[in-house]
């Protein structure tokens, strides 16, 4: 599995009791990121690099699969909140 690792820059964390002799640090495995350009939304996904060596073939399709899934929906959801939320403004003629 993917390896987590701290940022030079950043102390180590520790856990939630505060143990400092079991340290953890976050480490960003997935992300979502949606974006809006005008009327037309996006959405996108990404997969640490180390998780994704880590995979097997057809364990990394899976997750593209489901992926692709969670994009479709987390795009779709925020396009009808975009469109109920924020009307078109009347142009300029």
């Amino acid at each position: 599995m993917a390896r987590a690792v701290p940022p030079s820059d950043q102390p180590n964390k520790s856990t939630s009791n505060d143990n400092p002799a079991d340290p953890t640090w976050e480490e960003e495995l997935l992300r979502v990121l949606v974006s809006r350009r005008g009327t037309q939304v996006e959405a996108q996904w990404a997969i640490h690099p180390q998780l994704k060596q880590d995979l097997l073939p057809n364990e990394w399709q899976e997750v593209m699969d489901l992926m692709a899934k969670a994009t479709d929906i987390v795009g779709n959801r925020f396009s009808k909140s975009l469109s109920e939320a924020d009307p078109m403004p009347p142009g300029n003629a």
